[in-house]
């Protein structure tokens, strides 16, 4: 045996039964909150506030609330109150102690297991006001029931005391007030405008149910309240508020079969993208399931079998495909389900097996009932689709890009991108840049072990316009559709992305900010998901470049300029202004907008896909009248454009 060999200790065997942790309570929860929230930076935060919502939604579906009130509170504390039946305030019968505490300290304790409290439910683990408690630095609870008022304190999710009658009360509910955990979140500032969208989204699913959401963290006072009497039929309307629509009603299908509830209102417009929200027990599935597939299977059936009954099918030989018949098409699917299965605790995708025969059942009966009953709707939507089926005939080349083995899956890469060596997609980045000569510093500068290169030449085509058949044909939104390597349209693939960073980096100028605007209509449009999942982003290069002697300072801003030259005290200063990226050099470019360590980057987001749905249609549509108003309400408040 060698002296090396002799040199080195054999591995410890401390395997034993003292390795084993058994964590109490709620310590599972504050030792990996990401299994219960999704995450700890902003989105697991807001999610804390949506867990206690969700509750007060909870007794509305059950017909026992009405009002809602959100506040955001100064220190960022949250206050959420409803006129609901009160959690229950007796002692448990097999815990010993209240109920309000078992709720608030037991995981998977709630009144949404059995048949009784909750025949539907959006929380239905019975985690969510628990872990909120655990993954609070404070967190106290009033009931309002029985004529009574109870109260109890908790903090890091233990109670500081037992549940006590405080005092007589009138009033009927509960209120939950807490802070989240600085030691748990790095971020403990919530967006208005990312509640406003949830609770909006609520209200909407949720008819009549009066949603308040107040902000006095400043000392003006934000309020916005949500209440639609109309529910997802006002919530289409909003959608489709500055699109031309094909026809005068909305379509909607309320049935149930099974104790299982569906609800769809839907919309045809003149437009070529697609939006289709599905919900079930008002939990926003965005990756969709099997109410979905239903949906889908339904609509494409329904109107192929009423081309069919028009007689169409005579001077029309080729059946509608699903991607025809949902061109245009604004749809909400809303389902209550006693017993949803959710995947994962984030719920972003529903996976009852029996639902998809029941959503396609369903929706398939109300959509032919629809057709008979308004023949002139039915007949524009039958046309808009054949329209749509004729265009991909005939663009057959065009959508080979999508369906053979070409560019887009993978078959080449397209020869200006100047790819990273590496090939793991959570490392690695692409720059989307503006023109070659911006293109050659920044594969100069860039560090080709992560960050690849795609210069873009010119302006791509607006894709708010036009079909996607014609899209393809745009040789650099070609490009870039197979730099990235999800796909598009039917075939897009979230899990085939090459780049969990795609860096938007154009001129600041006027060019610039339309190239940036048109590049993110087709990302919205188009690959929605990579802004859902945080993979967007825009670089801001500076805009000067400070020198005096040695010293070299860059501005991002006019302020940052002025406030460099009045530090500098020296009259001999020099000030670059860049006009554009081409005018780095590859050293300064890296320096400035590439390295990880100095760069600003912007991360786009979609607080509000109703806000951003209309920005877009008005920014990027035909209609130059509300573009005009947009622009003329807006322009004194811009300081950043972002979605």
């Amino acid at each position: 045996m060698s002296e090396e060999t002799q040199d080195k200790k054999e591995p410890k065997n401390d395997y034993s039964s003292s390795n084993i942790q058994i964590l109490e309570g709620l310590e599972a929860v504050r030792k990996r909150p990401g299994m219960y929230i999704g995450s700890t930076d902003l989105p697991g935060l807001h999610h804390l506030v949506y867990e206690i919502v969700d509750n007060s939604i909870d007794e509305a579906m059950a017909g026992f609330c009405t009002n809602v009130v959100c506040e955001i509170l100064p220190d960022n504390i949250i206050s959420v109150t409803d006129d609901g039946r009160g959690i229950p305030t007796d002692i448990h019968p097999k815990a010993g102690i209240s109920t309000v505490e078992v709720v608030l300290t037991k995981l998977h304790a709630g009144g949404k297991f059995g048949d009784g409290a909750y025949k539907v439910s959006g929380g239905l683990h019975g985690v969510g006001v628990s872990v909120v408690n655990a993954l609070s630095s404070t967190l106290e609870v009033r009931v309002h029931r029985d004529g009574k008022q109870h109260y109890q304190k908790f903090h890091q999710g233990k109670p500081a005391a037992s549940l006590k009658m405080v005092g007589k009360s009138t009033l009927r509910g509960t209120n939950v007030t807490f802070k989240a955990d600085s030691e748990i979140f790095d971020n403990l500032e919530y967006r208005y405008d990312t509640l406003a969208a949830r609770l909006r989204e609520l209200a909407f699913l949720n008819k009549g149910v009066k949603i308040t959401l107040r902000d006095t963290r400043t000392s003006e006072t934000r309020e916005d309240i949500f209440q639609y009497k109309g529910g997802i039929v006002e919530f289409i309307k909003v959608l489709t508020e500055n699109k031309h629509s094909l026809s005068k009603k909305t379509v909607h299908i309320e049935a149930e079969k099974d104790d299982i509830k569906v609800e769809v209102a839907m919309m045809y417009t003149d437009t070529y993208s697609e939006q289709i929200l599905t919900y079930a027990n008002a939990i926003h599935t965005r990756e969709g399931g099997t109410h979905l597939e239903g949906y889908r299977a339904a609509l494409t059936r329904a109107i192929n079998d009423y081309k069919k009954k028009l007689g169409l099918d005579k001077k029309n030989d080729f059946a509608l495909t699903g991607d025809d018949v949902r061109e245009g098409l604004t749809a909400i699917i809303s389902i209550l389900i006693p017993n949803p299965q959710f995947e994962g605790q984030t719920k972003m995708k529903l996976g009852n097996g029996e639902v998809k025969g029941i959503v396609q059942s369903l929706v398939f009966e109300g959509l032919s009932q629809f057709f008979d009953e308004n023949p002139a709707d039915a007949k524009k939507i039958i046309e808009k689709c054949m329209d749509t089926a004729r265009a991909r005939l005939a663009a057959k080349k065009a959508k080979d890009l999508v369906r053979r083995k070409s560019a887009l899956e993978g078959g080449g890469l397209p020869g200006k991108l100047a790819d990273c060596t590496s090939k793991d997609a959570e490392i690695s980045e692409l720059f989307i840049v503006e023109g070659d000569s911006a293109g050659g510093s920044a594969k100069q500068g860039r560090d080709r072990n992560f960050q690849a290169i795609l210069p873009l030449k010119g302006k791509i085509t607006n894709v708010e316009k036009t079909k996607l058949e014609n899209i393809l044909g745009d040789t650099e939104i070609s490009a870039l559709i197979t730099a990235i390597g999800c796909g598009i349209g039917s075939d897009f693939d979230l899990k085939k992305l090459r780049y969990h960073k795609i860096i938007i980096m154009t001129d600041a100028d006027v060019d610039g900010a339309h190239i940036q605007t048109l590049l993110l209509t087709f990302f919205f449009r188009h690959m929605t998901p990579i802004i859902e999942h945080g993979f967007l982003y825009i670089a801001r290069p500076p805009l000067y470049l400070v020198s005096s002697g040695k010293s070299k300072e860059y501005a991002y801003t006019d302020e940052e300029k002025d406030k460099v030259v009045t530090a500098l005290n020296d009259k001999n200063y020099y000030v670059q202004r860049y006009k554009g990226l081409g005018e780095m050099n590859p050293v300064q470019l890296w320096e400035t907008t590439m390295i990880p360590s100095n760069r600003v980057l912007m991360q786009v987001s979609m607080d509000d896909m109703i806000v951003a749905e209309k920005t877009f249609v008005i920014l990027m549509g035909d209609e130059v009248e509300p573009r005009r108003k947009f622009i003329e309400d807006n322009a004194q408040k811009v300081v950043e454009l972002d979605i």
